[in-house]
Parts: C-alpha cells; sequence; structure tokens
C-alpha cells in the first residue's frame, strides 16, 4: 500500500506544479483574487505532496512532525489571499469573467483527477495521506466556486464575488490546517 501510495502522491505532486504555472499566469493577468489564492494553493499541494513522499519513509513519529508542519504550509496561501484580498479592497476592479471561470475549471478537472486518485488512501499512511486528500477534495469545492464567481463577476461586473470566493478558499485551507494539525497530534500521542 505505501508504494501505491507513494506513486499516487508523486502523480499528484507533478498536477498540482503543472496547473500551477497556468493559473498563477492568469491569476496575473486578469487580476484574480480568487485564482490567485488557487494557484497558490496549486503550489503549496505540489509541495505537501514532494514532502509527503519524503516522508513515507521515516518512522511514525517523523511522519508526525512532518504531519505538523504540513499544517503550517497549508496556511501559506490563505496568508497570501489576505494579503491580495487587502489589495483589492484598495482598488476593487472585478476580473474578466471568462478567463476566471474557465480557469476554474481547468483547475476543477485537475484537482478532480487528484481527489479520485487519492481518496482511497486517506485513512492510510496518517496524518499524511489525510493531508493529501484534504488538499485534494477541498481544491475541488474551491474551483467549484472560482466557476460561480466568474459567473457573477460576469453578472454583476463586480468585484466582490471575487474576493468572496479568494476569501472563503484561505478560511477552508485553515479548517484543513486544523484537521491535519490534529491527526498528527494523535499520531504523536500514539507513539508516546
Amino acid at each position: 500500500m505505501k508504494d501505491e501510495l507513494r506513486n499516487a502522491v508523486r502523480v499528484v505532486a507533478l498536477l498540482n506544479l503543472a496547473y500551477f504555472g497556468v493559473e498563477f499566469g492568469v491569476a496575473l493577468m486578469i487580476g484574480s483574487v480568487a485564482l490567485f489564492a488557487d494557484s497558490i494553493d496549486f503550489l503549496e499541494d505540489a509541495s505537501i505532496n514532494v514532502l509527503i513522499l519524503m516522508a513515507l519513509a521515516w518512522s511514525t513519529p517523523r511522519r508526525a512532525l512532518i504531519g505538523k508542519m504540513l499544517a503550517g504550509i497549508i496556511l501559506i496561501p490563505g496568508l497570501a489571499t489576505f494579503w491580495m484580498a487587502w489589495q483589492k479592497f484598495a482598488a476593487p476592479m472585478p476580473p474578466a469573467p471568462l478567463p476566471l471561470s474557465l480557469t476554474g475549471a481547468g483547475a476543477l478537472l485537475v484537482n478532480f483527477v487528484c481527489a479520485l486518485i487519492l481518496v482511497r488512501f486517506r485513512h492510510h499512511g496518517g496524518s499524511l495521506g489525510l493531508a493529501a486528500f484534504l488538499s485534494a477534495r477541498n481544491d475541488v469545492l474551491a474551483n467549484a466556486a472560482i466557476i460561480l464567481a466568474g459567473l457573477a463577476t460576469g453578472y454583476t461586473r463586480s468585484a466582490g464575488p471575487d474576493l468572496i470566493v479568494g476569501l472563503g478558499i484561505a478560511i477552508m485551507n485553515a479548517g484543513a490546517a486544523g484537521e491535519v494539525y490534529n491527526a498528527a497530534r494523535k499520531e504523536t500521542d500514539a507513539t508516546i
């Protein structure tokens, strides 16, 4: 099972890294807080999966420590999103709705594939398997919201939907960080 998890995590890391470049470029081009948040999340997911790949060979106490570190890494996109949202409040220009929705749809497809790859490992590998799965699952939800934000932006011509979705992604990542940290803490407690 560990070799299968290793292969799954490797594929997911590569998919996340590839789409980070696409989404980050579009986010900067159209000035979207939601796409910026999600692109940084793709980079964070790639980093998490690379760490998981390395940590799978380590002892349970060391994996639990990495799980706690991953919880902190999951918070980074949220902090970057709050910074971009603050800037967007100062100059509330709505992003272009069509590229926002299309890029969100591409991200949804990538993350859905990643979630399908990882779903069977969410209860294996302790906090590491959980971190990988939660990152992919939350991203599917975030991408569906980005598509809706694009549609709402096209209708309202407001920056509001983009800001709301971007901040929602940040809050969802904070919740996932808490879940991963608690799972890692339980692993640490079980080894003592």
